[in-house]
């Protein structure tokens, strides 16, 4: 029995990865943790990814762990050096941050990449995840984790659409939609830009289970 546990900072995260493990990845157990105030002191804080934040992800993580996790994923894309540290701390458990296998799907294409999000931290900590030699534009989807909390699927998905419509004007080849939460997002993105769409949410499925295999043998 393989135990993954599943690390969310955003309540919207979790249907997403939780439906594409279920069709993807069916035999693992799933752990959820919920902490929705992380994203929500982060926002209003001021003091970013301080030594409180830090220490806050690694009890989420040893809580996992110390339950049976072999494998951990973390879902929302604003907390990377947090996730890193966890992953350092960790060594003999998988640990991947949420955009681990876009961005190398990403870096592997051409052409000027356009990243949206409707989490404003989240423009700021994921940019330095890609390697040199990407170019990126980036967008944030004003509105749209509004219109989400409040219940409005619709509005999410067009301001975000909106944003990807915006990208290509400004030569955007491809687009990545940077949260687990906007994966819900993708076809509207797609119709509205006509380019190719990104998500993390089944890439991260798939390098879990591959770390976690590669760690067995």
């Amino acid at each position: 029995m393989t135990r993954i546990a599943l690390i969310h900072a955003l309540a919207h995260s979790v249907a997403p990865i939780n439906e594409a493990m279920a069709r993807d990845w069916p035999e693992a157990v799933r752990m959820n943790l919920l902490d929705d105030s992380l994203s929500a002191d982060l926002a209003r804080g001021g003091r970013g990814l301080d030594e409180a934040m830090h220490e806050r992800f690694q009890r989420l993580a040893q809580y996992a762990v110390d339950a049976g996790a072999q494998g951990v994923l973390f879902t929302c894309s604003a907390f990377g050096p947090c996730i890193e540290a966890v992953a350092r701390r960790h060594a003999g458990v998988p640990v991947l941050k949420p955009n681990e296998a876009m961005v190398a799907e990403a870096a592997a294409g051409t052409g000027k990449l356009g990243l949206i999000a409707t989490f404003q931290p989240t423009l700021e900590s994921m940019p330095p995840e890609f390697p040199e030699g990407v170019e990126l534009e980036l967008a944030l989807a004003e509105g749209a984790l509004d219109a989400l909390n409040r219940g409005d699927a619709q509005a999410h998905d067009e301001r975000i659409a909106g944003a990807a419509r915006a990208l290509r004007e400004r030569g955007c080849t491809r687009i990545a939609l940077t949260q687990f939460s906007m994966a819900r997002a993708r076809a509207a993105c797609e119709a509205a830009s006509g380019l190719e769409v990104l998500t993390t949410v089944d890439s991260a499925v798939r390098a879990l289970r591959r770390a976690l295999s590669e760690s067995k043998k």
